[in-house]
């Protein structure tokens, strides 16, 4: 078998198709005819080649993708890919479209272009890959060649040619009307087509099929053989020969297990030769390479650039790694949406049941198996219903375990909306370490990205890379909902370590909490999945399905007038596109059929992750507190006294060791740091950003310089501010507030971190009746008649502004003491402190017991127009306010605002 990979030509092709059509079918008379097997087995008979799996025989469809060794001539070589055809099994079909040199697209002449078909060829382009399509099944009585070309050139490309003629006689292609045909795929070759009479030769056909400018397509019917002859010749005349560098080189594309239980790596060798007891991965040597065909293989000592082998002795290897010179990993496209909680019988080890899955995922990535510490429960992402099944019966035939599926819910992604400094701090008794990392949002479908951008002098560059290692490890939650964290960008920018002190794992603590602590800081974003669909219905339907996709929060363009398939003039339909969140479309495709009495045709494809359109109900609903997240802490561990102390998130940056400053990048051509403010809601967080020394003025200063530089033009501000108002009493001291902050960084920390409510009496507070000074204004009151959670979002939002620009803390206070069990607890809305109260306790006896408390050592504020609450805090030593006239401060700040910018 080896021998004859040393033709001129050496072929890797996958065959494609969507269920039941005739894939295996195909491929076993490939296999026949090129006189690989004996006999041409059938799906139906459950005896052919390349299904050796038993539960793929007893169902009839293709579950793992497998290969066979054929020669299609003297010259040419193929192993041939027969991948899954099913829907839930398309990320199997995905990885091999990423060791490819050509693929076999094959279409149903029952079913024409399915949606699955069109997510193959969107999945081919992404990985351009060279297809021939061969149109299957053509013995059946309706199929009509010319209705399906053209609906082949329309929905996929209208490069797309029969070559039926030019393979049954190549002096076809001296035919002008062919000649023309293939010229029109490409600009060059039309140029000469018609200024030169230039024709379009054998090599030219080659690099238009090379460069996907064009797709032939062949018919016939892989059950009575026909049309089978002439796709071989096809591909033997006109697939190109692939070159490869003599550098090794390797793709992983699948992991599996052979009976025994011995794990399989399978790889293309992209460049170079490999030989057994390589060492390809550190400290791991290749044992054996095997040449599969079917069930069956041949072991050889050395494989060649363009083969495909599987390698026994890799223990650490994983679809989509690349080995030698091949170093980038090759990331999926494909993803669940869908996860589900896995039901085991009572009684079992769920540790163990754990370990066993994990062997499982490592031959499907995807599943994305989990498992809580908290309950020990296990979740697994799925594609759908029929991979469930199959998982179950893996289980079952492996390990003897019979495991069962909760209800499937969607699977919610989060980021970011700026870029924050995340900072995590690791220090109980001899250990240390300290990690600073920006934190940047990248463009939709970016995934994560990791990099370092460290000077030597500041971290060494092993612990530079040592953070790096442990990023990629990390599964991190985000802190909406605690679901994966995506499409940003980390970046080492500095760090500490001690001589004597700093261990490897140190690392790995400061890493998680920088990580963590980045995000708790930053505007996170709550993504859902979202389909890009197609809708095909009649003009009656058009405005059933217009009002179907508003109420399922989607989005649409206008309805097109397009020519239905069945190629009748008369016959037109209206083609409406769009995007609908995963969660909301549900079984809308059985609806449209049955309202449409079938006739109507939906086609989806994963557009992306994009903002939830419900998102404050699924964080509510989902209830995830990052703060009590064990696994995944927010705080940082500092040394005080000889004991290691947590230091919850929000007050790292007052104890951490290194300060960095806080810089972006900004892409303009000044190339300047500043960030243009262009929201007047920003303005209160960017100063202070400025205040506390977070953001860098200018690059070339340091952090005291800028500090002073900023300190100087807070100073010009308060003296407009004065000549404007007259002269007014500081709010604080600065002297002593940075006194009192020297003093807290060298006192002890607390060792364990109070509720946030537990506000301490600092400096000055200004406590809001939130109902009360709503209804004291006309606008939100009208709102509020409305829908009060939207007059509560609005108000939230005019004092986060109104906080970022005043030096006292604002505390809004809302009733919730007709909430049966309710317990006082506090939402930090940006930079806001929101305190909902207790079951029986009203906001003005909150206000009223933390006026008390916090007027002994500060000076308190109430907003508030109820009468007696005035007098009650008013004897408390506190400050009244009417609610309006705390609406006519709002002005005057938002005037002040507005007259510095």
């Amino acid at each position: 078998m080896s021998d004859k990979n040393i033709n001129n030509k050496h072929l890797n092709i996958g065959i494609y198709a969507h269920v039941d059509s005739g894939k295996t079918t195909l491929s076993e008379a490939l296999l026949f005819l090129c006189g690989a097997i004996r006999k041409s087995g059938r799906v139906d008979h459950g005896d052919t080649f390349l299904d050796t799996y038993a539960l793929e025989r007893s169902r009839g469809i293709t579950i793992f993708s497998k290969q066979a060794e054929l020669d299609l001539s003297e010259n040419t070589h193929v192993t041939l890919l027969d991948t899954p055809g099913h829907a839930d099994f398309a990320p199997e079909t995905e990885r091999t479209m990423k060791v490819l040199d050509a693929a076999i697209l094959i279409i149903s002449a029952a079913d024409s272009i399915t949606n699955h078909v069109q997510l193959l060829w969107k999945l081919l382009s992404h990985y351009e890959v060279p297809v021939y399509i061969f149109v299957n099944k053509m013995d059946q009585p309706q199929a009509d060649k010319e209705k399906l070309l053209k609906d082949i050139q329309a929905r996929l490309s209208e490069h797309c040619l029969d070559f039926s003629g030019i393979i049954a006689d190549e002096k076809c292609l001296d035919d002008p009307a062919i000649q023309e045909e293939l010229a029109v795929c490409d600009d060059d070759l039309l140029t000469g087509f018609l200024e030169n009479e230039t024709p379009v030769g054998h090599s030219d056909i080659i690099k238009l099929i090379i460069e996907r400018k064009l797709f032939p397509i062949l018919f016939g019917s892989a059950l009575k053989m026909q049309g089978i002859e002439d796709l071989i010749k096809l591909i033997d005349l006109y697939a190109p020969a692939p070159e490869y560098p003599g550098e090794f080189a390797a793709r992983i594309y699948k992991i599996s297990r052979d009976p025994s239980g011995t794990r399989l790596s399978w790889m293309k060798i992209t460049g170079g030769n490999l030989e057994v007891r390589s060492e390809i991965i550190p400290g791991e040597k290749v044992d054996q390479i095997r040449i599969y065909s079917g069930d069956k293989y041949e072991s050889v000592k050395k494989a060649s650039a363009g083969q495909i082998v599987a390698v026994t002795g890799l223990n650490s290897s994983r679809a989509g790694m690349g080995l030698g010179a091949l170093k980038n990993e090759a990331p999926d496209i494909l993803q669940p949406i869908l996860s589900s909680r896995i039901i085991l019988p009572e009684g079992t080890d769920t540790f163990k049941a754990y370990k066993q899955l994990m062997e499982i995922a490592e031959e499907e990535p995807l599943l994305s198996i989990k498992r809580s510490e908290e309950t020990g429960d296990i979740s697994v992402q799925i594609m759908g219903q029929v991979q469930m099944e199959i998982l179950k019966h893996l289980c079952n035939e492996r390990f003897g375990l019979n495991i069962d599926f909760g209800p499937g819910t969607i699977v919610y992604k989060e980021t970011i909306r700026s870029a924050v400094e995340g900072v995590g701090h690791f220090e109980p008794l001899r250990h240390y370490a300290e990690v600073h990392l920006m934190l940047t949002p990248l463009e939709p479908g970016s995934g994560l990205k990791f990099d370092t951008d460290c000077k030597t002098d500041i971290l060494a560059k092993n612990w530079q890379n040592l953070i790096l290692s442990h990023l990629h490890e990390f599964n991190i939650k985000g802190v909406l909902t605690g679901s994966e964290i995506t499409d940003m960008k980390i970046t080492v920018i500095g760090g500490r370590a001690h001589e004597k002190h700093t261990e490897g794992g140190d690392f790995r603590e400061a890493t998680m909490r920088a990580v963590r602590q980045g995000l708790m800081m930053a505007e996170n974003i709550l993504l859902e999945p979202v389909y890009d669909f197609s809708i095909e219905v009649g003009s009656e339907h058009v405005g059933r399905v217009l009002s179907d996709i508003q109420k399922m929060n989607g989005s649409c363009n206008p309805p097109e007038i397009i020519q239905n398939s069945t190629g009748d003039p008369d016959d037109l339909i209206s083609l409406i596109t769009g995007s609908v969140p995963a969660a909301t479309l549900k079984d809308y495709a059985n609806e449209l059929i049955s309202f449409t009495h079938g006739k109507g045709r939906i086609s989806l494809s994963l557009k992306g992750y994009e903002p939830c359109h419900n998102a404050e109900e699924i964080i509510l609903e989902k209830a995830y507190d990052p703060e009590s997240d064990l696994n995944q802490p927010t705080g940082s561990v500092f040394c005080s006294h000889g004991v290691g102390t947590v230091i919850p998130w929000d007050r790292v940056r007052d104890y951490m060791h290194v300060d960095l400053g806080f810089s972006f990048e900004n892409d303009n051509a000044s190339g300047q740091n500043d960030i243009p403010i262009t929201d007047l809601d920003l303005m209160g967080d960017k100063l202070k950003a400025f205040r506390s020394g977070e953001v860098k003025k200018e690059e070339n200063l340091s952090f005291a310089e800028r500090s002073k530089a900023f300190d100087a033009s807070i100073q010009e501000l308060d003296r407009i501010f004065e000549q404007t108002y007259g002269p007014v009493k500081p709010r604080y001291d600065r002297k002593a507030d940075e006194e009192r902050k020297r003093r807290a960084k060298e006192a002890p920390a607390p060792k364990k971190y109070k509720a946030k409510s537990n506000f301490s009496p600092d400096d000055a507070y200004i406590l809001v009746d939130g109902y009360n000074v709503i209804y004291a204004n006309p606008e939100l009151k009208a709102l509020a008649i409305k829908d009060m959670k939207s007059a509560r979002d609005k108000l939230m939002d005019i004092l986060s502004n109104f906080q970022g620009f005043r030096r006292e803390t604002v505390i809004l206070v809302f009733d919730a003491y007709k909430v049966p069990g309710g317990s006082e607890h506090v939402l930090k809305y940006h930079n806001l402190d929101v305190v909902f109260t207790k079951e029986a306790e009203t906001a003005d006896q909150y206000i009223e017991r933390t006026a008390h408390e916090y007027s002994k050592n500060s000076r308190v504020t109430v907003a508030t127009s109820d009468a007696i609450e005035q007098v009650i805090i008013y004897g408390a030593g506190a400050i009244r306010m009417s609610a309006g006239d705390f609406w006519m401060e709002i002005e005057r700040t938002e005037s002040e605002i507005r007259d510095k910018l």
